[in-house]
């Protein structure tokens, strides 16, 4: 069977970027602090990337004090990190590699609960054309139906939600999680220690830039896209080793 990603590796710059990502996670989960002390690192990293991915969506990045509801945005983004952290990473990841689209619900479920209307809406995608057709193209590769190198597929999994915007409300804090997911269940990131979110933060208009010329199918917006997710990734890998290098004292 034909691998349909496979073309995105002959894009300029692409192999050599995923594997720079991949080199920077294999060597911060190497970290001294790292060989015992990863579920304490992880459990900062996601509370990070929370915070992160909120506030690229507009939401605050101020956890609220006990007690307190706070933004509706972080407090799904900060229930999205929890699903990812500790026992309950090993659930989702299961679920992910055999029905991807039962775990996209979930976060949605969990990242949009403070932001609908209508709880019936959750975890219920979009019905407009096309939506579906898409979602299910995007479940067969993650099951197996492509073998680019996993920053790839992360990109990729990552821009088609963000372009396509399944649920409507906090597709963006699931897209991202939903890299992570990739990036867990493929070894890439076995820890989930990364924190790309922090530069897809900083860089809040050159990532919607990316999004859109993801969206748009155009070789070099996708590539383009590709690139800035990788580097996002080998950045993250950097945030990662100042959390262990924190917690190594």
């Amino acid at each position: 069977m034909t691998d349909p990603l496979q073309p995105l590796l002959d894009l300029p710059g692409v192999r050599d970027a995923a594997d720079r990502a991949r080199d920077a996670l294999a060597e911060v989960h190497r970290h001294k602090t790292n060989r015992r002390g990863w579920p304490n690192t992880a459990a900062e990293a996601s509370v990070r990337a929370a915070r992160a991915s909120a506030a690229i969506d507009g939401g605050s990045m101020d956890l609220p004090a006990p007690g307190e509801a706070g933004d509706p945005i972080l407090a799904g983004a900060l229930r999205v990190a929890q699903a990812l952290d500790g026992d309950s990473l090993g659930i989702l990841v299961a679920t992910w590699r055999r029905a991807p689209l039962q775990a996209l619900a979930r976060l949605h479920l969990l990242a949009a609960a403070d932001l609908v209307d209508d709880p019936e809406s959750l975890g219920r995608p979009r019905t407009d054309p096309g939506i579906g057709e898409r979602l299910d193209a995007l479940a067969q590769l993650v099951t197996g139906g492509t073998r680019v190198p996993a920053p790839v597929l992360a990109a990729v999994v990552h821009g088609e939600l963000c372009a396509l915007r399944p649920f409507g409300v906090a597709d963006g804090v699931i897209a991202r999680a939903a890299s992570r997911l990739v990036c867990v269940s493929t070894g890439l990131d076995a820890h989930n220690l990364g924190v790309p979110e922090v530069t897809w933060m900083r860089r809040v208009p050159a990532y919607r830039d990316g999004v859109t010329a993801f969206g748009s199918g155009t070789v070099e917006g996708v590539g383009d896209w590709l690139l800035f997710c990788c580097a996002a990734l080998e950045s993250g890998a950097r945030e990662a080793t100042s959390i262990a290098d924190a917690f190594a004292g």
